[in-house]
């Protein structure tokens, strides 16, 4: 019951609703609850928590407009996650356990007194809960601190698993349940999300551990300042720093340059979206919103990902000469097309940039493509799979990062373009960015899931990539959030946020500060990478062999 309970506190903790503090329970909530469990059980504990959890934060995906696809998607998606939260759950408990039992039989051996009554097989012993709770709180203060550390580590070494495996789905990691709390999330700069993913549950066991030493050992009432002390102060350290890097530096700076960028939201249902008769209507919507975002003399104009994947010659021509009068920069989404070293055309999800003269001055094809979304594995080995989904042949994807440099305000800025959930792959967004980037611009159709809370989740998790790579990142999309996050991770300008809805069509004029060329900020995650997180992986590595070899009770 407390493991269900657990998902489905952390499923509210995104948005929506998005409450943040209940994050803060559920790691120390699984895991005390499977204290004293055999391996199967503890498993299972977590793996039915995580199934609620990932059912409740990614019902969104019932929108999909494929009743039955939505349905099966859901649940698979959501089964196939729950398996991350269950190995954290099943391997934290095991260390856990053969620390605090190796220790307490070495107390009771010199005594001549078994450890405890319980004995399930002659190779692993099973304490009962309380058994198993005694023994923790009889570890020593430091025993049960670096037993904390060690399981936070898990966590994340989970989570970098779960980032890259099978491709990776790296959606609503601990850390983004966050994404509001900008002085905490600033740690992201050094250690990426995974950071906060630590902070929060390295916070949450070693509370839970506190209110066990309480309820265990009632005569020490102050017991539990000792055991939280380590992770509130970290807490309050990292929080202290978070707040100075936000503020503004001391010595004068120059004044930022700033680009005006239009970002136009056509909000077009998905059903219309594979309607080709519909087409012109979507154009001449689109194209209404792009003349009165024009009349505000913006520097780039910016449509979203896939509402309009081609155009003919007339409503090209249309587009480039209002772009001409305006003298602006046009950033689109499209389908491109080459021909492969097979002689077979390849298409390609992209993003294209045209000159205010109207050339193509820069095309960027989609490098980490949606599985089962716009590609099928292993369909070149087995191509019926091909037809088995809706997408038939898919998109290619493409091999290189994108940069595109645009001249405007007497210097030139340069973006690195990312198309739909290739933001929330924190290794990934990084390799795409150059030394110079200036901003990132994200490009995004979220009208496949209505208007729910994917639009938002989205938003939370690319939150995070603006933190870690210290520059400006620029939304645009078909039905929200369209909007732009600062370097620290705050959501600024929000297209229809006290004046409507953030799902309806208009566009948003942005303001963007860019610092001078010399003062690009660099942060050590831009530098470094996943230092933290593989660092991570080794101190869980050593101690999941250490509690493999660790003395039990006989």
């Amino acid at each position: 019951m407390l493991g269900l309970m657990g998902g489905l506190l952390l499923g509210l903790a995104y948005p929506t609703p998005g409450i943040a503090g209940f994050a803060w329970f559920v790691p120390g909530l699984w895991l005390f609850s499977a204290l004293g469990l055999p391996a199967k059980a503890a498993f299972r504990l977590g793996y039915l928590g995580g199934l609620v959890h990932f059912l409740v934060s990614l019902r969104w995906l019932l929108h999909i407009p494929f009743p039955s696809g939505a349905i099966a998607g859901w649940m698979a998606l959501s089964a196939y996650l729950a398996l991350f939260p269950a190995t954290w759950v099943w391997l934290a408990t095991r260390i856990i356990q053969r620390a605090s039992l190796a220790s307490l039989d070495v107390r009771h051996s010199a005594l001549g007194t078994p450890a405890f009554e319980t004995r399930n097989s002659p190779h692993e012993t099973h304490p009962t809960w309380r058994e198993a709770l005694s023994a923790f709180t009889a570890l020593s203060w430091f025993r049960r601190s670096v037993t904390m550390l060690s399981v936070a580590a898990l966590w994340v070494a989970i989570e970098m698993l779960q980032a890259r495996l099978f491709s990776g789905f790296p959606w609503n990691f601990l850390g983004v349940s966050q994404w509001r709390n900008a002085p905490v999330i600033q740690v992201a700069s050094v250690a990426g999300v995974y950071g906060v993913s630590f902070l929060v549950c390295w916070c949450s066991v070693a509370m839970t551990g506190a209110l066990v030493l309480v309820v265990l050992r009632p005569s020490n009432r102050f017991s539990w300042l000792a055991e939280g002390r380590l992770p509130l102060v970290a807490l309050l350290i990292l929080v202290g720093i978070g707040f100075n890097r936000m503020l503004p530096p001391r010595e004068a700076a120059p004044a930022p340059a700033s680009l005006r960028v239009a970002l136009v939201q056509p909000s077009i249902p998905q059903q219309l979206i594979w309607d080709d008769a519909a087409s012109p209507a979507r154009f001449q919507k689109a194209f209404d919103l792009t003349r009165q975002a024009a009349a505000t003399q913006p520097d780039v104009l910016v449509w979203p990902e896939g509402f309009l994947p081609g155009f003919n010659d007339e409503q090209y021509a249309s587009m480039t000469n209002l772009i001409r009068s305006a003298k602006a920069w046009w950033v689109f989404g499209a389908d491109d097309r080459d021909t492969g070293p097979n002689g077979k055309p390849r298409y390609y999800n992209s993003a294209v940039l045209a000159s205010p003269s109207g050339g193509t001055a820069g095309i960027y094809h989609k490098q980490h493509l949606v599985i089962f979304g716009e590609y099928v594995p292993l369909a070149d080995l087995l191509p019926f799979l091909k037809w088995v989904t809706p997408i038939g042949d898919g998109f290619a994807s493409g091999d290189r990062p994108g940069l595109f440099p645009v001249v405007a305000g007497g210097r030139t800025n340069r973006f690195t373009p990312v198309i739909c959930f290739e933001d929330i792959f924190p290794h990934h967004t990084r390799n795409t960015l150059a030394s110079d980037t200036d901003w990132m611009l994200e490009m995004t159709n979220d009208g496949w899931f209505g208007e729910s809370g994917a639009q938002w989740q989205h938003c939370a998790n690319a939150a995070f990539r603006a933190v870690e790579n210290g520059v400006p990142l620029v939304r645009c999309a078909n039905n929200g959030l369209t909007c732009w996050i600062d370097e620290y991770g705050r959501l600024r300008d929000v297209l229809g946020q006290g004046q409507g809805s953030v799902y309806d069509a208009g566009f948003l004029l942005v303001n963007l500060p860019l610092p001078a060329e010399t003062l690009r900020p660099v942060t050590f995650y831009r530098v470094h990478g996943d230092v933290f997180g593989w660092l991570c992986v080794g101190l869980s590595v050593l101690a999941l062999v250490r509690a493999r070899l660790q003395k039990l009770p006989s």
